[in-house]
C-alpha cells in the first residue's frame, strides 16, 4: 500500500470513530450532558468540547495556523490549561451546540488530514508523521469515547480499528519509561492481541526475551488510562521488561 492509500484509509477509520460516537451524542438531551463521566470533573459536554477543541489545534498545527498546538501550549501555563481552554469553551454553549461544534471540526479536520503531503512532520509535541498524527487523533476520539459511554450506561463495541491504538501504544512505550522516570530494562518486547474480529495482531520480533499477551481492548484501555492494570483480566507479561512495560503504560502526551 502506498502512503496516499495509506493516508487515505487511515482518515477513513478516524471517520468511522468519530461519527460513531457522534450517532450515540445525538440521542443525548436534557441533563444527560451534564452527567459526569470518569474523567475527574469533566460532564459529558466537557468531553465533546475537549473533542471539538482539539481537532480545531489539529487544523491549525498542520495549517500553521495561529492555534498549532507547540506555539498555543507556549504562551499558557501548563498543559492543563490548554485542556481546559476547549472545556470552558463548551461550558458557554448547550451541549446539543457543541455536538454541532464537534461534528464541524471533525469534518474539517478529515479534509485537512487527507490533503497532507506524507512525507511532512506534524508539529504535534516532538512531531508525528501524518499517518502517526491520524493515529493519535483516532486514539483521542476512541479514548475518550469510553468516558462518554460509561457516563451514559451504555457499552461500547471494539472494532479493529483499535490497531491503530495498539500500534501507538507500542511505539510510545520509550516514551512511557521516560515519563514515568524508569530505566527500561533490557531486551526486546513482544506483543501480541487478540483482535476483536478474533484475528491476533503481532508488535515485536519473534523471538524477544519480554512479551505481553492479551485482548487489544484491555490493552488500549490501559495505555489511554482507561483500566487499572490490577483489573486487566487478559493481559499477561513475561520478563522483566513486559512486566515494567504494562506498569509505565501510556500512549498519549
Amino acid at each position: 500500500m502506498n502512503a496516499p492509500d495509506e493516508l487515505e484509509e487511515l482518515v477513513a477509520d478516524l471517520e468511522a470513530e468519530q461519527t460513531g460516537l457522534q450517532a450515540r451524542l445525538a440521542t443525548v438531551d436534557g441533563d444527560a450532558w451534564f452527567r459526569a463521566t470518569p474523567a475527574k470533573g469533566w460532564d459529558v459536554r466537557d468531553t465533546v468540547a475537549h473533542l471539538a477543541d482539539t481537532d480545531e489545534l489539529a487544523i491549525d498545527t498542520c495549517r500553521n495556523g495561529p492555534r498549532s498546538l507547540n506555539a498555543f501550549a507556549s504562551k499558557l501555563a501548563s498543559a492543563e490549561d490548554v485542556t481546559a481552554w476547549g472545556v470552558l469553551r463548551g461550558r458557554a454553549m448547550p451541549g446539543t451546540a457543541v455536538l454541532q461544534w464537534w461534528k464541524r471540526t471533525s469534518a474539517d479536520e478529515r479534509e485537512v488530514l487527507g490533503t497532507l503531503d506524507a512525507d511532512v512532520r506534524v508539529p504535534w509535541g516532538l512531531g508525528m508523521r501524518p499517518a502517526s498524527f491520524v493515529k493519535a487523533r483516532l486514539m483521542e476520539c476512541w479514548a475518550h469515547g469510553l468516558d462518554v459511554h460509561a457516563s451514559l450506561g451504555s457499552t461500547p463495541t471494539d472494532t479493529d480499528r483499535l490497531r491503530h491504538v495498539a500500534w501507538l501504544s507500542v511505539r510510545a512505550i520509550p516514551y512511557a519509561f521516560g515519563f514515568a522516570g524508569r530505566e527500561r530494562p533490557a531486551g526486546a518486547l513482544r506483543v501480541t492481541l487478540d483482535a476483536p474480529s478474533g484475528g491476533v495482531w503481532n508488535f515485536g520480533p519473534d523471538d524477544a526475551p519480554n512479551v505481553v499477551t492479551g485482548s487489544a481492548g484491555e490493552f488500549c484501555r490501559l495505555f489511554v488510562h482507561r483500566l487499572r492494570l490490577a483489573d486487566a483480566r487478559t493481559l499477561e507479561a513475561e520478563g522483566d521488561g513486559a512486566h515494567a512495560a504494562l506498569e509505565v503504560a501510556r500512549a498519549f502526551l
